[in-house]
């Protein structure tokens, strides 16, 4: 489904192999959250989506894990930006700013998406949905 979707739009980004149920677990263990249905479909078909120059549209699990616990846990961050653990990162904007869904009472209770601004710390809603997300970063209707 979500390999169809993206290429019947872009031809230029490309897949990787499938996540495995291991790794999906390691986001639920190392993040304390839950993926949401649509990404977890994703992944279930491809571990991230990159484009020609292997640059993600969707970052990998492992890059989740990394970015996510390096925004949550930098000392640096804690004196210039709100907490950053209400939000799951799953992509950027390669100008600084994130992409991701919001965290409520500890969990992803809905599959809108929004961007981080690193710049001065806002967090503003980009998307319903992933798809909407990817639709719309690719086609260049979401811009920053």
């Amino acid at each position: 489904m979500w390999k169809k979707f993206i290429s019947s739009f872009s031809a230029e980004h490309q897949f990787k192999d499938p996540a495995t149920d291991a790794e999906m677990t390691t986001i639920k263990e190392k993040l304390n959250i839950e993926l949401p249905e649509e990404l977890q479909q994703l992944f279930s078909e491809t571990n991230g989506v990159f484009d020609e120059f292997d640059c993600p549209l969707i970052w990998s699990i492992n890059q989740i894990i990394k970015d996510n616990l390096n925004y949550r846990e930098d000392e640096d961050f804690k004196d210039i930006y709100m907490p950053f653990d209400h939000l799951l990162f799953f992509s950027d904007a390669g100008d600084g700013d994130l992409f991701g869904y919001g965290i409520l009472n500890g969990a992803i209770q809905k599959t809108d998406v929004y961007v981080w601004n690193h710049e001065d710390d806002s967090r503003t809603w980009v998307a319903s949905s992933l798809k909407e997300f990817i639709r719309g970063w690719v086609s260049g209707d979401i811009s920053i």
